[in-house]
């Protein structure tokens, strides 16, 4: 490889593994760090087609990665497997200088059904990894995309203000001017099931950090978006809503009255992240990460933005039931990443992100 370098008669080859490579963040994370690795390693087995159905599968984006990235290598294997994932890991050892643990079961909707699973996924992986890192690799960098689900439902006791079109939190409030902090209480709520199951891979990858001196962080993200998502119904909101106005398919908009605010970040934006901490990384750091008030919106504004870009009338129906721990307004306080790299800044805003996802999205929903 032209960037082995020779130590001792011996060549030294730097290595990062990303989970969950066919996804949004993965392959993301994968085509920016093969750049400054000699080999980059996906695990990914397109369980996502499991979660979501076909339509969401991951193939597609793997088969990218293969055809047009040329120092990546593709591995199959269930992050639930302990003795897959050591094997892995033994086979490369110190050479790997970075984790990017994306691989998730990602919907709270979905984890309902089979609890199991969703904990087997998000804990269990998350344990097999950090293990696997902390005895074959203990010098690498572990990035874990964890979520705004850790803090439950509690940001909805939050005093927000019914706009026109979005809840909006008083004004009056200390986080109104740039949002929700990570010193908010992770207790007391209720987080769904999925939420409770990524409560565990964070905690520990913070305890991974603390206790044993892995360099870990954890990455709090809100919505995780771009043109490289697999949208679906149960997830990737931006992404399946304009995928549903370009295609016609009907969306149901889910309580709140269409109102709910979510703060959205590009997942070129998210890796740059990454790369910030993988550079001066702070062991067991959890950070809160999201388009904070530079990129946010509510439902009622994402559908006006998705028609006026697609040029087309989103079918569109609304339901009171909003789905169980879900929160009425979220917007990241990003400033305490921002404190640690204060390099960091957002790129991309709400439009910019959904002329991404239309651009990128609208030939290949429309082939399918």
């Amino acid at each position: 490889m032209e960037r082995a370098v020779a130590v001792k008669g011996w060549y030294r080859v730097e290595i990062a593994i990303v989970t969950g490579s066919g996804g949004l963040i993965g392959a993301q994370s994968v085509r920016w760090f093969a750049s400054s690795f000699d080999l980059v390693i996906g695990i990914d087995n397109d369980m996502r087609a499991y979660f979501f159905g076909p339509e969401a599968s991951t193939a597609w984006a793997v088969q990218d990665l293969q055809a047009t990235v040329p120092n990546y290598q593709h591995h199959q294997i269930d992050i639930r497997q302990r003795e897959a994932v050591d094997g892995l890991f033994a086979t490369y050892g110190t050479d790997i200088k970075l984790v990017v643990h994306t691989a998730a079961q990602p919907s709270h909707d979905w984890a309902a059904n089979e609890p199991i699973t969703d904990f087997e996924v998000n804990a269990l992986g998350t344990m097999n990894l950090l293990e696997a890192t902390r005895t074959r690799s203990p010098e690498a960098v572990f990035i874990f995309t964890s979520t705004n689900k850790v803090y439950g439902d509690t940001p909805n006791r939050l005093p927000l203000v019914e706009l026109d079109q979005r809840w909006e939190l008083d004004p009056s409030h200390a986080w109104a001017e740039h949002g929700i902090p990570e010193s908010m209480t992770l207790d007391n709520s209720t987080h769904s099931i999925f939420g409770a199951s990524k409560v565990a891979a964070d905690v520990m990858c913070q305890e991974y950090g603390r206790y044993f001196g892995l360099n870990t962080g954890v990455f709090r993200g809100g919505c995780l978006t771009g043109p490289g998502h697999s949208g679906a119904a149960l997830h990737g909101f931006l992404a399946y809503l304009m995928r549903c106005t370009v295609t016609g398919d009907p969306y149901t908009v889910l309580g709140y009255l269409g109102k709910q605010v979510r703060d959205n970040i590009h997942a070129v934006d998210l890796v740059r992240a990454f790369d910030a901490f993988r550079q001066a990384p702070r062991p067991g750091e959890a950070y809160n990460i999201g388009g904070g008030r530079y990129a946010n919106c509510s439902m009622l504004e994402a559908i006006d933005l998705c028609q006026d870009i697609a040029g087309s009338e989103l079918k569109w129906e609304y339901q009171a039931d909003n789905r169980i721990g879900d929160h009425i307004w979220w917007i990241s306080d990003i400033s305490k990443f921002q404190a640690h790299f204060p390099s960091f800044t957002l790129d991309y805003d709400i439009r910019a992100i959904l002329e991404d996802i239309h651009q990128h999205g609208s030939q290949r929903w429309l082939g399918a």
